[in-house]
């Protein structure tokens, strides 16, 4: 969430940036001023009522030790007001702070100036692009009928199991899952990140903390009775691992990636673009998260974008790259690049990652800091990407490398899988 004193000196330049985000923010702003005002001012008479409490406490204890009893009973009256006028204002105080921080919630992340305006991802700005697009067999198949065909990728079995965006993968679809997963690990550690496993369950501060909380609440399915969240993506649960910390500077940059099924309701997706593999609620995906100084978050979020690059390029699949406009950026990021695969087969293009900085967004919730060479305590940046979500990719490998004879596989993924076709 934006730091207040930021709101405090910056509230003119703060609105309109988030104007970006087509967000008439003047109103929250204010309001959360005017309850930073109210809440200090809560906060100074509070201190004060106390103050003069223990000073009282002081005196009727010098009274009675001098033997004047009616002196110190006249006092212990006025301390019970103090009491009562200190509950009072430490209850209201709690509310204004918990009113106060409700608000901060529900205000985005500052877009970064390179962020262009617009509304929806027609507006989105394609910064590269590389590969060429296959020439396909005549009848060539979308994935889902391939997946049928070759029997490798089961939809409706899914569906008795447990429902639609759930699918079965078998056989030698299964094993290809596995040989994506343990490829994008392997390319990620070569890379200098550290594999992590991570719980698929986290707790109601940890999705405050990362930010799918509240805003995606409805997104995510929550388990009522302990009151526990199946994780969006493993970016919630690694970068949590530094929720109130003090990072040492030295141990910059921090990289961690980690393997995980991710869970999203995705409530109201329907039609054929979510078909197959396109829009699924339970899918797996390797994750990035990096935890940087902040001189240095923009160059590690170059990194990260040519580090895909290179993944793609490896597995000849066409790309493409797209700087997401103000409208379509995520509620905490302040840059977003967008990873999208052809889909020969579909005719369109499938997002498969999306890597973003999140400056100091989710430090702040997180309390995540680090001293800097002053001794003093900043907030550090974060950053995460998919490294990638299997569904799409494994839709575009499908798709992009059938033949006559049946599904080429990648060659750089040929030794993971024990098999060249299927």
């Amino acid at each position: 969430m934006l730091q207040l004193q930021k709101i405090r000196e910056n509230k003119d330049a703060i609105i309109d940036a988030l104007k970006k985000r087509n967000i008439d923010a003047d109103v929250m702003l204010n309001g959360v001023l005017h309850l930073d005002e109210k809440r200090r001012s809560l906060q100074t008479e509070l201190d004060s009522t106390l103050a003069e409490s223990n000073s009282i406490s002081k005196e009727i204890g010098i009274f009675f030790k001098n033997g004047k009893a009616a002196e110190a009973n006249e006092l212990k009256a006025k301390t019970t007001a103090l009491k009562e006028a200190s509950k009072k204002l430490g209850d209201d105080l709690n509310t204004t702070t918990e009113e106060l921080q409700n608000l901060l919630y529900q205000i985005p992340n500052i877009p970064h100036e390179s962020v262009p305006g617009g509304s929806t991802d027609e507006d989105n700005e394609e910064v590269f692009r590389e590969g060429t697009i296959p020439k396909l067999i005549e009848g060539a198949l979308p994935h889902w009928e391939l997946a049928k065909k070759h029997d490798i990728i089961d939809f409706e079995l899914g569906v008795k199991i447990t429902g639609a965006g759930f699918p079965v993968y078998k056989g030698k679809g299964a094993r290809l899952q596995r040989a994506l997963i343990s490829y994008f690990l392997d390319k990620n550690t070569e890379a200098g990140y550290t594999e992590i496993q991570v719980p698929h369950l986290v707790n109601e501060a940890s999705g405050y903390g990362t930010g799918q909380l509240p805003d995606k609440e409805g997104q995510m399915y929550h388990i009522q009775a302990d009151d526990l969240y199946l994780i969006p993506t493993a970016e919630v649960p690694v970068t949590n691992l530094f929720r109130d910390e003090i990072v040492k500077a030295d141990d910059f940059p921090i990289k961690y990636t980690g393997y995980t099924p991710c869970f999203r309701r995705e409530a109201g997706s329907y039609g054929a673009h979510v078909r197959g593999l396109n829009r699924l609620h339970q899918f797996d995906k390797v994750e990035l998260v990096r935890v940087e100084h902040p001189n240095n978050s923009y160059a590690a979020l170059d990194g990260m974008v040519e580090h895909l690059k290179n993944i793609l390029r490896e597995l000849k699949l066409p790309f493409r790259i797209l700087r997401l406009c103000g409208g379509d950026l995520g509620f905490t990021a302040a840059l977003t690049y967008d990873f999208e695969v052809f889909s020969t087969a579909q005719d369109r293009w499938l997002e498969i990652s999306s890597v973003s900085n999140f400056e100091t967004y989710q430090a702040n919730r997180l309390k995540l800091r680090f001293k800097d060479e002053n001794g003093k305590t900043q907030l550090a940046h974060t950053l995460n990407g998919s490294s990638l979500a299997l569904p799409r990719v494994l839709a575009g490998i499908l798709e992009n490398y059938q033949t006559v004879d049946g599904i080429k596989i990648p060659e750089v993924l040929v030794s993971y899988c024990g098999f060249d076709s299927i």
